[in-house]
């Protein structure tokens, strides 16, 4: 698999933070991981124009350097027993500074008055430098992404046909788990959704219990795999039995706004026309009101990230973003159909990670022996 390109990193970030401080604090668990490798509980960074340094606790000293080394970047490690004493390791590495940056989105006002009261730098609350720089997958991301989606695909070939069989909600996660582990995951990249029938598939993000599936219903799994740090998102809609018309066009309604939502994603296009592209496919046909959340979202090293594509959101599409493209609709009643896929964007508009067919709101039948 295509390796990390990690070691660059962090000169990209101090190019972005340019003359607005002369260091910044990292202190978001991704971030730190984004910039060094490092995949502990428990660290902080300090850029500063000339040197990276990483602050963490006993338990991850040789860990910090072992993974930061096999990245090839080039830092500091420096290990503090206490809280206390990695406040004044932090403060000691920014001592010459007299500005330090820090992610105030990630920072508590309780973690901040620990700051201010050991250093000598003026803090400046700054978001979203290092996430401005990971928006953009290397080759190596992009690789494990699809990865992770090879491996949720996978589990969702072999769950699916079960359906029919009348599991509950929670049996069909765990199974979808259990699979993904076995096909080499490190977990689910977020707690399987199983929503099923008129009720529970009214709820987006439902979670699972013990409802069992029965003909008739509509069934919305959404399943992602983590996989080296990296997530995949995935929603399939299916039907249990012969759908009803109403079952059928809805499905065909969603299916459509989703494909061409994906058709139309393409660098330069604002997260807000794209969500348009599905919102007004659904609306035209009088599901406005069904379709209640955002068209998609970023995703990386974070389930939930950069661009968001909704109707208040206002990015631009660039090569390198990867995004899901997640129409939907629900009501109390009828329950719900999702149809979602994760795709990266390329010079030339984008390529789906995800392959699980969408063409039927029927499972597929089990594999014959």
């Amino acid at each position: 698999m295509e390796p990390l390109q990690i070691a660059p990193r962090a000169g990209r970030v101090r190019a972005r933070l340019g003359d607005r401080a002369e260091a910044l604090l990292v202190s978001d668990l991704s971030n730190v991981r984004w910039l060094t490798g490092f995949s502990g509980s428990n660290g902080w960074v300090v850029l500063t124009p000339d040197e990276l340094v990483l602050v963490t606790d006993g338990r991850y000293g040789d860990q910090a350097a072992a993974q930061m080394a096999a990245a090839g970047v080039d830092a500091t490690v420096r290990v503090g027993a206490t809280a206390g004493a990695i406040n004044d390791l932090l403060a000691d590495t920014v001592k010459p500074m007299a500005t330090l940056a820090f992610e105030a989105r990630h920072v508590t006002y309780a973690q901040f008055q620990a700051y201010e009261s050991v250093m000598h730098a003026r803090l400046v609350g700054l978001d979203g430098v290092v996430e401005a720089e990971r928006r953009t997958k290397d080759g190596g991301e992009i690789a494990r992404i699809a990865e992770a989606c090879r491996i949720a695909d996978a589990a969702l070939a072999e769950v699916a046909p079960l359906l029919d069989d009348g599991p509950t909600e929670a049996e069909v996660r765990n199974l979808l788990e259990i699979q993904m582990r076995e096909l080499g995951a490190e977990g689910p990249s977020y707690e399987t959704i199983v929503a099923t029938g008129p009720t529970n598939a009214a709820l987006p993000h439902h979670r699972p219990t013990h409802t069992r599936i029965e003909e008739g219903h509509t069934v919305v799994i959404d399943v992602g795999a983590l996989y080296d740090g990296y997530h995949s998102d995935m929603t399939r809609s299916y039907v249990v039995g012969e759908p009803t018309a109403e079952q059928r066009d809805l499905y065909e309604l969603v299916l459509d706004a989703q494909v061409r939502g994906v058709e139309a994603v393409a660098a330069g296009l604002s997260t807000k026309e794209l969500d348009a592209v599905c919102r007004d496919a659904i609306a035209a046909a009088g599901y406005g009101d069904w379709f209640t959340h955002g068209t998609g979202h970023g995703v990386g090293l974070v389930i939930h990230e950069d661009p968001f594509v909704g109707r208040a959101s206002d990015l631009i599409l660039q090569v390198g973003d990867v995004v899901t493209v997640e129409p939907g609709v629900y009501r109390e009643g009828f329950g719900g159909i999702r149809v979602e896929d994760l795709v990266v964007v390329t010079s030339t508009g984008c390529r789906s990670l995800t392959k699980t067919p969408k063409d039927s709101p029927c499972p597929p039948s089990p594999p014959t022996t």
